[in-house]
């Protein structure tokens, strides 16, 4: 009797060792959440006194908030680019930082996205959202590959440009589809006309992205959350109108914080959020252009616009408010949540983390500009083993205008939609140089103090430039 006790008993703990063991070798899942021109201070976390985003705040505690988080460009095509490829804008060979509706170029098929390094391993991959990288039309001869699908997403909803574009349509994957590009279906054009408030772009987007979740949560999968909020013209659902303190923008940004709490509560309900790694950003800085603006196509925009607080300008700029966001990475079953890191890091640093966690090689016949940032998500496991960050900012013809070491900024050349240079000019023959972790709004100029760091810097900068032009790119002929 005692010998088929215990028997039984070695039975068990070889069944919890085992499943144990399965569970630590079960790939996780990722979701990526990209909000669009929302600015570092639209969120509750990052000070905003009346936008209320507890399900942000919750991912935050339940993960990293990174203070010091950057996207490559202030706009939305290259920016989408860089997080998707771990790769600068220059080498995009995209020639802008936006795609529009009529471009002929769009994200070639021969880059190799996080969609697709997550595919070739097992994963589901869905994208649910705004894309912007490429539109089939009549210049590029209605090719599929502008679109998701061809890029490593097994599924898609969501606009293939900013809502607020006369052409824009709302599109997704359909076998059967034909529009005229076999495998999509449209849904609806010309928005925002076409598409009713109840059933506003981040409800459409959140419930395709749940149902992708349910159906795939015994496989590990990739959602992509594009949404398209908060680009003007604002759209909020009937059940949020009015409810911020913070007005329209403010009723938006409690909706998409809503969403992200439905997304979280479908992984906790469904048994699999302590092994999802989730990634909370956006794309670049508030569109403060229009933040004084009284009449323009999306009407008085004056409040309607986000925060870039304490950072100066927003999106179109290169200074820190156009390239610097908010961005959170959570992932409860290994990192210490509630935590606020210090140390710089960008959306270039996301594919190859993502990769090397879940055994994605990378590739070895192009440059990748992002780093293995897993010292910094899990010290203890990872001592020692982080990359300097160096960084490069870029304007709309999607080369260098600044670059970032350590604390230093310089600038070769300023940007700004709203043509405010603040009274400074730079180029190479004469740079600016910001210490921009004690100057957070990029007001005192130190390079005639700091001729050592200018000079390396500006040496730096040169060597990329020269790089980018010597490296070319897929779309140049000789590829």
């Amino acid at each position: 009797m005692k010998l088929r006790n215990l028997t039984f008993i070695g039975f068990i703990l070889v069944f919890l060792i085992a499943k144990e063991l399965h569970s630590q070798n079960t790939k996780p899942n990722v979701i990526l959440i990209y909000l669009d021109d929302s600015g570092y201070g639209d969120v509750a976390h990052n000070g905003n006194p009346t936008i209320k985003t507890p399900n942000i705040t919750k991912l935050k505690e339940r993960g990293i908030s990174f203070t010091q988080f950057y996207v490559t460009s202030p706009a939305c095509s290259a920016s989408r680019y860089s997080l998707l490829t771990g790769r600068y804008p220059g080498r995009s060979g995209l020639g802008s930082w936006v795609v529009g509706p009529s471009s002929q170029k769009h994200l070639h098929p021969k880059e190799i996205t996080l969609a697709e390094g997550l595919k070739s391993v097992g994963y589901k991959t869905g994208m649910f959202g705004k894309w912007h990288l490429g539109t089939p039309n009549k210049k590029n001869g209605f090719t599929p590959n502008a679109l998701p699908l061809a890029h490593g997403f097994d599924q898609w909803i969501g606009t293939n440009v900013s809502h607020d574009y006369k052409t824009s349509m709302l599109l997704k994957s359909n076998p059967k589809g034909n529009n005229p590009i076999p495998g999509y279906e449209l849904l609806a054009k010309d928005l925002p006309t076409d598409i009713k408030t109840s059933e506003a772009l981040t409800g459409v987007c959140t419930k395709a992205a749940i149902d992708f979740i349910k159906k795939n949560k015994e496989a590990p999968f990739f959602a992509y959350v594009a949404y398209n909020m908060p680009h003007l013209g604002l759209f909020v659902s009937d059940a949020f109108k009015g409810k911020s303190r913070h007005g329209e923008l403010g009723d938006v940004m409690e909706e998409l914080d809503a969403a992200i709490g439905d997304i979280m509560q479908t992984l906790e309900d469904e048994n699999i959020r302590e092994n999802t790694i989730v990634i909370f950003s956006s794309d670049n800085g508030p569109w403060v252009k229009f933040s004084d603006k009284i009449t323009t196509k999306y009407g008085d925009t004056r409040l309607k616009v986000g925060y870039a607080t304490p950072f100066r300008d927003g999106k179109g700029s290169t200074w820190e408010g156009g390239h610097r966001v908010p961005g959170i990475i959570s992932w409860p079953a290994k990192i210490k949540g509630n935590r606020n890191e210090q140390t710089p890091i960008s959306t270039l640093d996301i594919l190859p983390t993502i990769f090397a966690i879940t055994g994605v090689a990378l590739p070895q016949d192009r440059t990748i500009d992002g780093r293995d940032i897993r010292a910094l998500l899990m010290p203890e496991t990872y001592k020692n083993k982080l990359k300097p960050f160096k960084f490069f900012y870029n304007y709309s013809d999607n080369l260098p205008s600044a670059i970032r070491k350590g604390p230093w900024k310089l600038h070769v050349r300023i940007g700004s939609q709203t043509k405010n240079n603040y009274g400074f000019v730079a180029s190479k023959e004469s740079p600016l140089l910001f210490q921009v972790e004690e100057d957070l709004g990029e007001r005192i100029d130190r390079a005639n103090e700091q001729t050592e760091i200018t000079s390396t810097l500006l040496s730096e900068l040169e060597v990329f430039e020269k790089q980018l032009k010597e490296e070319g790119t897929f779309w140049d002929v000789k590829k």
